[in-house]
């Protein structure tokens, strides 16, 4: 699994803001009952002086600190006997004045075992989602809230089938698709007329698989051939080679409206560098167009076509446009 470090950097200062609030509510509790319980404060100064002071004095005289420990180990046994037995009088649980994690799995640091823990990547997902909902109405796109009643039931004859029918099948195939999204998911290209649904369908992979913790980035194809050619030519622009390196590392990428951008010598190699590089290293790309393969073949190169009729599940979108049907039934 691959994190988007823009990602990470916003989710890491968020888990420490909070972590840091909670040692303040943590804290000011701690003050109230020190108020309330005189005797508590004194006996948590004693706790926090005494294994240093004893240690100091036994190391300064050069003798061994092993006796000195046990010392202290039976003085801080009867202070904390007192402690819990003070807080019980006064209704409090014996441990009241011990902070304690958030996350008993990591103890609040975000990861365990050289990974990152789960609490970590609640707030990764949160973020991720954040990030998409700039280009992305990720707010009301959801499989569940998906109508097909805007797809005609009657049969095309060249196709042999409804857009309806054909709605269905994609729809299937789409949530599969997150449900199920790992590094063997494959690759997937939305192929169909403008307002067909292609863009709310890859919204909501979007939100799932991001809900699941997997890095997403999503961008129109004008836009990421923009930042690759800033990447390469701008010496100074660290903002598009930070862009290039999240669209090339991310564990999901999806090209939204691919061809409706200028086509020349560079886009045409980066939109190569894009689908092999990703396939080279077994990231799972979906892209969406307007174009049918044949489109594709002739606008970009044969051989971006070649890769993408034998590395992706091509799906057909059509029917008439669901935008333009809503604005007249407005």
């Amino acid at each position: 699994m691959a994190y988007d470090e823009k990602i990470l950097r916003r989710s890491l200062a968020r888990y420490e803001e909070d972590k840091q609030r909670r040692a303040e509510v943590f804290d000011r509790r701690r003050q109230e009952i020190f108020r309330q319980i005189p005797r508590l404060e004194e006996i948590d100064r004693e706790l926090k002086s005494t294994m240093s002071q004893i240690i100091t004095s036994a190391l300064r005289r050069g003798t061994d600190p092993l006796p000195a420990l046990r010392v202290i180990r039976d003085q801080n046994l009867d202070l904390q006997r007192e402690r819990a037995a003070l807080l019980m009088e006064r209704g409090y649980e014996a441990d009241e004045l011990e902070e304690k994690p958030a996350c008993v799995l990591c103890g609040d640091t975000g990861f365990r075992d050289g990974a990152m823990c789960r609490c970590l990547r609640k707030y990764y997902a949160r973020a991720q989602i954040e990030e998409l909902s700039h280009m992305l109405d990720m707010g009301t796109a959801s499989f569940e809230t998906f109508d097909f009643s805007w797809y005609s039931t009657q049969v095309d004859p060249e196709t042999g089938a409804s857009p309806r029918a054909t709605m269905e099948e994609n729809f299937d195939v789409c949530q599969d698709y997150a449900r199920q999204f790992g590094p063997r998911s494959g690759n997937l290209l939305l192929s169909g007329d403008p307002g067909l649904g292609k863009t709310f369908l890859s919204a909501c992979i979007a939100r799932v698989v991001s809900e699941r913790g997997f890095s997403v980035v999503y961008d129109t194809a004008s836009h990421i051939f923009a930042q690759f050619e800033a990447a390469k030519f701008s010496r100074d622009d660290e903002a598009a080679r930070e862009d290039a390196d999240r669209c090339m590392n991310c564990d999901l990428l999806i090209v939204d409206d691919l061809g409706t951008e200028l086509v020349n010598a560079f886009v045409q190699s980066a939109l190569y560098q894009i689908v092999n590089g990703r396939l080279i290293t077994g990231k799972q790309t979906i892209i969406n167009t307007n174009l049918n393969p044949e489109g594709i073949g002739r606008r970009y190169s044969p051989q971006i076509l070649s890769r993408l009729e034998g590395e992706y599940q091509i799906l057909p979108f059509f029917g008439e446009d669901i935008r333009r049907l809503k604005r007249e039934r407005e």
